[in-house]
């Protein structure tokens, strides 16, 4: 199972927790087993106008690589996946 760490906005969902474990053969996949473990998590993480992508404001990275290819980013067994929020500034 992958290792699933949350940022702060998104630990509330999960009862506090910082991380979690949760299979998935990608990224939409995990989210799916998520969303059925903390209710609220896909609508906080998958983009309404996109629901192939991670939401506006969040990034989601695979095994410290990016997951550019959206929800279908595939997933190893013991990856480590990080979400956080998207850094803007100048």
């Amino acid at each position: 199972m992958a290792r699933v760490f949350l940022p702060v906005p998104l630990r509330a969902l999960a009862g506090g927790a910082s991380t979690a474990e949760a299979p998935g053969a990608t990224l939409g996949a995990l989210i799916a087993t998520l969303e059925e473990r903390y209710p609220g998590m896909a609508e906080a993480l998958v983009d309404p106008a996109d629901p192939g992508r991670v939401r506006l404001g969040m990034v989601a990275f695979v095994d410290s690589e990016q997951a550019d290819l959206g929800l279908l980013t595939p997933i190893g067994p013991d990856a480590e996946v990080h979400f956080l929020p998207h850094i803007a500034g100048g």
